[in-house]
C-alpha cells in the first residue's frame, strides 16, 4: 500500500517538471532579440593634430526593426551619443586612436564596430639663442635639438627678419634664409632683430617658432690725446715752374691749428727771389696763398713765407660714448660738423715766380732758380678708444 502511493506521488511530480519545462521553452522563443549590424567609416584616418576625423556609421542595419542609438567612443578618453550616424571629432594629440561604435536597435540588441585613427604628431621646435648681443658681434641661432615624436627627419627653413621681404613675393614672414640646424647671425646695426623658424616633419606637419633678438650699442671710453705732427719736402724749382705735395693730417685725428714755414735758399747775391705757397683743403673748399719776404742779407735771414690757422675744430671732451662699433664712432667724432674741418687731403703747392737778378741780354742767367724747404706741423686732437663691457650676453 505504501509503495503504491509512493509511485503516485511520483508521477505526479514528474509530471509538473515536464510542464514547467514546456512553458520555459515557450517562453524563451517569444523573447528571441535580433542584434542588429553595425559599419563604420573614418574619413580621414591620417591626421594631423588637431585636425578633425569624419565618422559615418549611417550604413549600419538594425536588421529588424529601427535603430534607436549610436554610442561613440573616440579612444582618447571622450564618448558621445546621437541618434543619426554620422559625427566628427577632432585629435588634439598624436597616437593611434581606435574609435568604437555601439549601435542599438529598438529590441535591445546591440554591435560593434572599430576604425582605427593616425594622429601625426608636429615637431617640437627647440632653439638655443642669445637674447641680447652687441651690435657687431654675431648670434649663433641652434635648433638641432629639434625632434618629431615620431623620429621623421626635419627640415628648418629660418626667416632672420620677419621685417624684410628677402624673396621678394610680397610677404616678409615666410623667407627662407637659411636651411642648416645651426645658423650664425651676423649683426651690424642695434635693434630688435625679428625672426621665425620652421620646422617640417615630411608628414604634412609643422611647427613655427618666432624670436627676436636685442642688438645693443657697444661702450666706449674715448680720451683725447693732442699729438703734433711734422712733414717736410725740399725741393729744387726753377723759375716758372710749381710744385706740389699731398697730406691727409685728418685721418688719425680732429685737426686743430696747423703752421707751415716756406724757406728759400739764401741768394749769393740781392735782390730774394719771390715764391708763392698755396693750401687747398679739398673737401672744405679752403684755399689760400701767401707770398714768400725778402730776409736781412746782413744777418744771413732767407727769403720765407708762414701760413697758419688756430682754432680750426672744437676740442675733443673725454667721456662715455655708444655707438654700434668704433669705426661708426670714429667717424662719427671727427667728421661732424663741429669737428670736421680739415678732413681729407691736403694739397700744398709752391711756385716759383721770380728768380733776381735776371740774366742780360746774352748772357748766363747767375739765378735761374732756387732750392726751398716747406715744413708743416699740423696739431691733432686723437680719440683713444677703450670698449667698456657694461652686461654680458644671456642665453634664452
Amino acid at each position: 500500500m505504501m509503495r503504491l502511493r509512493s509511485e503516485r506521488i511520483f508521477a505526479v511530480f514528474a509530471g509538473h517538471v515536464m510542464l514547467l519545462s514546456l512553458v520555459a521553452g515557450c517562453m524563451g522563443a517569444l523573447d528571441t532579440t535580433v542584434d542588429p549590424r553595425a559599419t563604420l567609416e573614418a574619413y580621414p584616418t591620417l591626421i594631423q593634430e588637431g585636425e578633425m576625423v569624419t565618422l559615418d556609421a549611417r550604413d549600419s542595419s538594425p536588421v529588424e526593426g529601427v535603430i534607436t542609438n549610436y554610442a561613440w567612443d573616440f579612444g582618447d578618453g571622450t564618448t558621445a551619443e546621437t541618434v543619426v550616424g554620422f559625427t566628427s571629432h577632432s585629435y588634439l594629440a598624436y597616437g593611434q586612436y581606435t574609435v568604437r561604435i555601439t549601435v542599438t536597435n529598438d529590441q535591445g540588441g546591440t554591435d560593434d564596430a572599430l576604425a582605427t585613427i593616425i594622429v601625426n604628431g608636429a615637431p617640437s621646435v627647440n632653439i638655443s639663442m642669445p637674447s641680447t648681443v652687441r651690435a657687431g658681434d654675431a648670434a649663433l641661432l641652434d635648433a638641432s635639438a629639434s625632434f618629431d615624436p615620431e623620429g621623421n627627419e626635419l627640415t628648418y627653413q629660418w626667416d632672420l627678419n620677419t621685417m624684410e621681404d628677402s624673396d621678394g613675393d610680397g610677404n616678409p614672414s615666410n623667407d627662407a634664409d637659411e636651411t642648416t640646424p645651426t645658423v650664425l647671425l651676423d649683426t651690424s646695426t642695434s635693434g630688435f632683430i625679428y625672426g621665425s623658424l620652421r620646422v617640417d616633419d615630411g608628414a604634412g606637419a609643422f611647427a613655427v617658432e618666432s624670436f627676436e633678438i636685442n642688438v645693443t650699442t657697444r661702450t666706449f671710453q674715448v680720451t683725447w690725446i693732442t699729438e703734433t705732427y711734422e712733414v717736410s719736402w725740399d725741393e729744387y724749382l726753377d723759375q716758372g715752374d710749381s710744385w706740389s705735395g699731398n697730406m691727409t693730417p685728418g685721418e688719425i685725428g680732429r685737426v686743430m691749428s696747423f703752421n707751415a714755414i716756406l724757406e728759400l735758399d739764401q741768394d749769393v747775391a740781392p735782390p730774394h727771389d719771390n715764391f708763392t705757397l698755396a693750401l687747398n683743403i679739398v673737401e672744405d673748399n679752403y684755399n689760400r696763398r701767401v707770398a714768400t719776404e725778402a730776409g736781412n742779407y746782413s744777418t744771413n735771414e732767407p727769403a720765407r713765407a708762414e701760413m697758419s690757422e688756430e682754432g680750426m675744430n672744437v676740442r675733443g671732451e673725454d667721456g662715455m660714448y655708444t655707438s654700434d662699433s668704433a669705426e661708426e664712432l670714429l667717424r662719427m667724432l671727427l667728421n661732424s660738423r663741429e669737428s670736421g674741418n680739415g678732413q681729407g687731403p691736403w694739397v700744398w703747392t709752391v711756385v716759383a715766380q721770380q728768380s733776381d737778378p735776371d740774366a742780360f741780354i746774352g748772357e748766363v742767367d747767375p739765378d735761374p732758380g732756387n732750392d726751398w724747404t716747406l715744413t708743416v706741423e699740423v696739431v691733432v686732437m686723437r680719440p683713444s678708444l677703450t670698449e667698456v663691457a657694461l652686461g654680458t650676453t644671456s642665453n634664452q
